[in-house]
């Protein structure tokens, strides 16, 4: 990947994390934290990697994505607003009653949604379904899907991991959003996940470690889970909960609630100085 590449991508990201924050502080509510977290994968799969169309959302052949954690549907909404499946100006109307945005993926009413998610664990299950029907219609189509890090602590996870490996799926890659930080608080003080590495190699899958918020890592992630053949690969990305806001960073009280308005104006001025410096490097 090379700097101007690289340069496009970060400010993908941060536009990203711009319409995270004025969706989140527009409703009320949502979920911030993890949302401002997995912007950098998100820029990554949408802007560099997945084959899909926002002109025909249902193309057969198209990439598929799951947000398992589906209560970071801020990040989404931001991701296929910039992609161009959405109108950028409806993000505002997230959470409200007539809004097609709610505070969890609908794919009955979003375009570019392949599935809808929200209750945690599930949405790693139905990649694994749509990976398996893959191999059964013999499609050279991808799926993805990111998880939260105390989303590991729900059971199905693990059944869809040994599913996975079971039945060889190589064309699923897994992105888990380590930041160490659920409502509760520290991940590893409510129900340890730890080590998630080894956990996903005992479970036969090709594991990488990255950090969340390294583009070129991200990209040599994926790059390395399509040369993997006969195993599913996850990408255990370390990253910082409200990445990109300086007093959301590294805070679980972030997890699910909004900004007031000096707030809101503090961290869209950060995000703001961010998003015209890499504007000028590409200029």
């Amino acid at each position: 990947m090379d700097e101007k590449q690289k340069n496009m991508l970060e400010l993908v990201a941060y536009k990203i994390r711009r319409h995270v924050l004025e969706g989140v502080f527009s409703a009320g509510c949502g979920h911030p934290g993890g949302s401002l977290s997995i912007a950098d994968i998100l820029a990554v799969l949408y802007f560099d990697e997945m084959h899909v169309d926002p002109k025909n959302p249902a193309w057969e052949d198209r990439d598929r994505f799951v947000l398992s954690k589906g209560h970071c549907a801020p990040a989404l909404y931001g991701a296929l607003a910039e992609k161009g499946f959405i109108p950028v100006e409806d993000l505002k109307t997230l959470r409200k009653a007539d809004s097609y945005l709610q505070g969890h993926p609908d794919m009955r009413k979003i375009p570019g949604v392949d599935m809808s998610t929200g209750s945690l664990g599930q949405g790693i299950c139905c990649a694994n379904g749509m990976a398996i029907a893959a191999k059964l219609d013999q499609k050279s189509y991808r799926v993805y899907t990111i998880l939260g890090d105390g989303e590991l602590e729900e059971g199905q996870v693990w059944e869809a991991a040994m599913f996975a490996a079971h039945h060889k799926l190589d064309n699923l890659t897994a992105f888990i959003d380590l930041n160490l930080l659920q409502i509760d608080g520290d991940v590893r003080d409510v129900m340890n996940p730890m080590p998630v590495d080894e956990k996903f190699l005992a479970f036969g899958w090709n594991v990488i470690c990255v950090d969340a918020h390294d583009l070129t890592a991200l990209r040599g992630a994926l790059d390395h889970a399509k040369q993997c053949k006969g195993k599913p690969t996850v990408v255990i990305c370390k990253s910082i909960k409200g990445k990109g806001v300086s007093f959301m960073e590294n805070e679980a009280a972030w997890h699910g609630m909004a900004p007031n308005q000096k707030q809101y104006e503090t961290a869209i001025a950060e995000i703001d100085a961010k998003i015209h410096q890499l504007s000028a490097a590409l200029a």
